[in-house]
């Protein structure tokens, strides 16, 4: 029996809106506890690297995060798994961009 929480998480397992394909490696990012649930979010990870392109390694997302850079809803998130969720605003201080966080059906 394990203990306390599931820490990893399967790709085929993912949610469907996180667009994941299959053959790319065999576990996705599983979101950190937080303001929305985990069917429903996305992580940081997921939304900088896939999404916008401004990393193309989780290496490179968390130096980013990690310099204080990326606010969600006005607060600094520095956690990468944090889980951003529908109609949060994600904010970049450096390049004064905000995106507001909307799912397509």
């Amino acid at each position: 029996m394990t203990r306390g929480q599931k820490k990893h998480l399967k790709r085929l397992n993912a949610p469907n809106h996180w667009m994941l394909d299959k053959l790319t490696g065999v576990y996705a990012p599983k979101p950190s506890q937080g303001p929305h649930k985990q069917r429903e979010c996305l992580p940081l990870i997921l939304f900088l690297r896939n999404r916008l392109h401004y990393a193309l390694t989780g290496a490179e997302v968390k130096k980013i995060l990690m310099q204080r850079l990326v606010k969600v809803d006005g607060k600094v998130r520095t956690d990468v798994n944090f889980p951003a969720g529908f109609m949060d605003v994600i904010s970049m201080e450096r390049t004064n961009e905000h995106f507001r966080l909307i799912y397509e059906t």
